[in-house]
């Protein structure tokens, strides 16, 4: 279980693999290797938790199912908001309980990650390679991620602070194309045009 607050920043890359390297050039090590994760997010009908500034996703990476909860985002340089997560028995069984207390899918997106670290030091980099483009997401003190990101070639002017749902929304507007769902087509570069009521 995590906690009590997450901050962070995502900041788009090109290259996935010139990314790597770059952050093996700073004394970043692969700390977990890269997994498919398949993500999904709950509410309400009515859109209880987006009213309220919260999020509830269930997650599926390998063998392993994660639920988190996410609290109303606090003012800040960085993404800082409260959060609550961890590992269940069973994505299915979990699934179920939600949609008979009345949490349906809203929202569901895929990527692959990779995570690295930098012996003694607290903060985490992910690599995320999602269908709409490759992302490093910095997660740690705010003092950490100013000094990580300089140290990789990037500022403040490159952070995004939005979710992955915002910014696929964001990508299909600059498309014109209808949004869904964040998934890998076969070919794994196309997201699905599958539309599901409530999707944000």
């Amino acid at each position: 279980m995590t906690g009590p607050n997450e901050t962070e920043v995502k900041i788009r890359i090109g290259d996935a693999s010139a990314a790597s390297e770059r952050l093996r050039s700073q004394g970043f090590t692969e700390s977990v290797p890269r997994l498919f994760e398949s993500n999904t997010i709950y509410d309400t009908v009515e859109g209880r938790l987006k009213e309220s500034g919260m999020l509830l996703r269930l997650r599926r990476v390998g063998n392993k199912a994660v639920i988190t909860w996410k609290g109303p985002e606090i003012p800040s340089a960085h993404k800082s908001r409260p959060e609550i997560e961890t590992t269940v028995g069973s994505h299915q069984e979990l699934h179920r309980i939600l949609d008979v207390i009345g949490f349906h899918p809203v929202f569901s997106y895929q990527k692959y990650r990779t995570e690295f670290q930098r012996q003694g030091a607290s903060g985490v980099v992910t690599l995320d390679e999602t269908p709409i483009g490759n992302f490093l997401e910095l997660e740690g003190d705010g003092d950490w991620i100013d000094a990580t990101a300089a140290s990789l070639g990037f500022s403040a002017s490159d952070y995004i602070l939005q979710s992955y749902a915002r910014l696929y929304v964001a990508d299909c507007e600059s498309r014109g194309a209808t949004p869904s769902h964040m998934l890998f087509a076969p070919d794994g570069q196309i997201p699905k045009a599958d539309r599901l009521n409530g999707s944000r």
